[in-house]
């Protein structure tokens, strides 16, 4: 266990996340998913311990596919708060979920510790491009889970971001008029889905940055295999970028050069938007550290 000095929480629980994003030095923060059986978790925890020593910012635990594994999710993010020096970022989404209970699961992260909390609209269970129906005693939009779990208590609540336009927005505006809402209801910061294209992230990052002080960290996931990176489009229901696509195509039939140009493809993403100002990378790890550790070394942070 951590040691919990004095009378208050140990340090990197109380971590201010906004004042990292806003340091000088770049922000590399990592996240994973909740594990579905015992081997999954110790695969996780590998992961975890290797991922540790670069003194990431913060670590997220999401959820499963229409809240599924919240309890795992709820379990893991309190144990890395209590077993690591890494300060964990609590996923919380509004799917199945009646307000009485979405108070009842940030009440059981307040009780682990957590004080950081991405508030997420989350996708329809069963089918992500499903049409999106709130609980009947629930919340409709992620704004509204901002405004509730900072009227729960002391904590630092961030949002998500979507750079290549929401799958339920008509346009950039919109989107841009989402986020905007989500910092008046009490976000302090954003993390982006993946990014595949620098471009896009920039964008919606600068029309932002003309309305609000929030940074916007770009989520980055090298990409390992042809199949993941087809499938990540379909969830997304985002075209990806043609010339990224042509690289991996031209080696689909050779797995280890597909990682290298996958680790290549990411690198060159992520020091594009550093050099821009991003405040960081957040990195969709997947469970595993080694291409994740290859761009951060690519990074040279």
């Amino acid at each position: 266990m951590a040691h919990h000095g004095g009378g208050g929480r140990p340090e990197h629980l109380v971590a201010s996340i906004p004042a990292r994003l806003r340091a000088p030095r770049p922000s590399i923060s990592f996240e994973f998913f909740p594990p579905t059986d015992d081997a999954a978790e110790a695969q996780l925890w590998g992961a975890i311990r290797r991922l540790e020593r670069v003194r990431p910012a913060f670590v997220s635990v999401t959820y499963g596919a229409g809240g599924t594994t919240q309890d795992r999710t709820v379990r893991v993010t309190g144990r890395i708060g209590d077993e690591t020096s890494l300060t964990p970022l609590a996923h919380l989404t509004c799917v199945g979920a009646s307000v009485r209970q979405l108070r009842g699961v940030v009440g059981q992260y307040a009780a682990s510790g957590v004080r950081n909390i991405l508030a997420l609209r989350g996708d329809p269970p069963g089918d992500v491009r499903g049409r999106w129906t709130p609980h009947p005693d629930g919340l409709d939009h992620a704004d509204q889970l901002v405004s509730l779990v900072r009227g729960l208590g002391d904590f630092t609540v961030g949002v998500a971001a979507f750079p290549d336009v929401h799958p339920d927005s008509p346009d950039l505006d919109h989107d841009v008029e989402v986020l905007v809402r989500k910092a008046d209801a009490g976000a302090e910061f954003a993390i982006t889905q993946m990014v595949f294209d620098a471009d896009t992230y920039l964008r919606l990052r600068d029309r932002v940055a003309a309305r609000r002080d929030l940074p916007i960290t770009p989520g980055l996931m090298p990409v390992t295999s042809v199949r993941q990176i087809t499938r990540m489009s379909e969830l997304m229901g985002t075209p990806l970028p043609p010339g990224m696509v042509a690289r991996l195509e031209a080696v689909k039939d050779d797995p280890d050069a597909v990682r290298a140009v996958g680790v290549q493809v990411a690198t060159e993403l992520g020091r594009r938007m550093l050099d821009e100002g991003a405040p960081g990378i957040h990195f969709i790890t997947m469970n595993r550290s080694t291409a994740t550790l290859e761009v951060y070394e690519g990074l040279g942070l």
